[in-house]
Parts: C-alpha cells; structure tokens; sequence
C-alpha cells in the first residue's frame, strides 16, 4: 500500500519540531526573527539525473543555482537547505542527498550540539518553517509495507547488537509507525552508550533511504 507521509527526520528530534511547527509558523507570520545576517551559503550537491555545470551560476545568496530536471521534492529541499545556512545559522547544515532526502545523522549531530536543537525544528526562531513545510508536502508517497519491513529489520539487528530494548514498528491505519524506545516520554534506552551507538553504525543500511533516525 502506497500512502502519503511526512518527510522523516530523527525520531527525538522531528517529533518536537512536528510539534512546534504551527508555533513557529506564526511567530514567522508575524514576522519574528533571529537577527542572524544573511550570509553567503555553500555550493549545494547537484540534483539527481542532472550533470554538474562546468561553472556553476549563482543566486544573490551566493548558493549554487539550482539544476534543471530535479524533481518538486528535491527542489523543496534545496531551497530548505539553502535557508538553513543563510538564515537558520548553520553553515555546516548538510546537502540533500541525490535521492533529495536530507543526511539526518549529520542533522542529528549538529541538533544534539548545546544549544543548536533547532537544526531540526526549521532554525532559529522558525525562520525556515515554511520550507519545512514545503518539503513535507512534496515528499513522495511511500510503499508503507516496505517502510514497515525495513524498521522491523532495523529493530532487530538493534537488537541483535545488544539494544535488548528496540521495540518493533507497528502498522496503524496502513501506515508504518516506527519502534525503538518503548517510553519515548521517559526513555529507558540511553542513545549516548557505546552500546547503542555501535548497534546504530552496524544497523544504518536497514533502513531504506529517508527511514535513517526514523527510530
């Protein structure tokens, strides 16, 4: 079954930023801001199915312009990225990767920093929600029982590595719910052990490609 979902993000961390988006949004809205000055973004990766410009163009922020034939999503994204670095305050916020989903384990290493949670809440004071947002929408639909299948495997291997605690993803309404901790609200797995870190390396390529930090 193929349904519509979010774009994905760290469990721990897209959970909150889901949460605060209409917050945000408003704050936006009615034009709140960080005070960060704009300032030149790096090259971003070039869209899938095109071929890097021998010199690429650039737009007024300084960020490479975007390529011809990626698709809605990965256009979204790079437009996300792009406010990110200009305006969110992260220089080192990552590419999109050529499928046009974002690396989150960089995003998740970046948030997890002092002070620097919303990497993964669309910036400082919201600034880029609205491309959040616009990348949510244009995310493409998804085979739900290969989502479940692939975090079923993940959790399992977690498992296997040692993290006795992984639950399994559920199916709800035919859509795939991800496991992992069984008390999010109270976690009882610590995510900083040498344990659970070593599981998470050995178990990445479970999941397919949007799923990484889904649980």
């Amino acid at each position: 079954m193929t349904t519509k979902t979010p774009s994905r993000v760290p469990a721990r961390l897209r959970l909150a930023a889901l949460a605060v988006l209409p917050v945000l949004a408003l704050t936006v809205a009615c034009g709140g801001g960080d005070g960060v000055r704009a300032e030149s973004a790096d090259a971003i990766a070039t869209a899938p199915g095109t071929t890097a410009p021998s010199k690429a163009s650039s737009t007024p922020d300084g960020a490479s312009a975007k390529p011809e034939g990626k698709s809605a999503f990965y256009d979204a994204q790079l437009a996300y990225v792009r406010c990110m670095r200009v305006k969110g305050g992260y220089k080192d916020f990552p590419d999109p990767k050529l499928s046009g989903h974002l690396d989150w384990g960089k995003v998740e290493e970046i948030s997890s920093k002092p002070g620097q949670m919303e990497a993964a809440k669309g910036g400082k004071n919201g600034v880029c929600v609205p491309e959040l947002r616009t990348v949510m929408d244009a995310e493409p639909q998804r085979d739900q029982q290969k989502s479940y299948e692939s975090m079923l495997a993940h959790a399992k291997c977690m498992r296997d590595n040692g993290v006795s605690r992984f639950a399994n993803p559920t199916m709800s309404g035919g859509n795939a719910q991800p496991g992992g901790d069984p008390s999010p609200a109270s976690p009882v797995i610590d995510q900083n052990s040498p344990t659970y870190k070593q599981a998470r390396e050995a178990c990445r390529t479970k999941l397919l490609d949007g799923l990484d930090g889904m649980q």
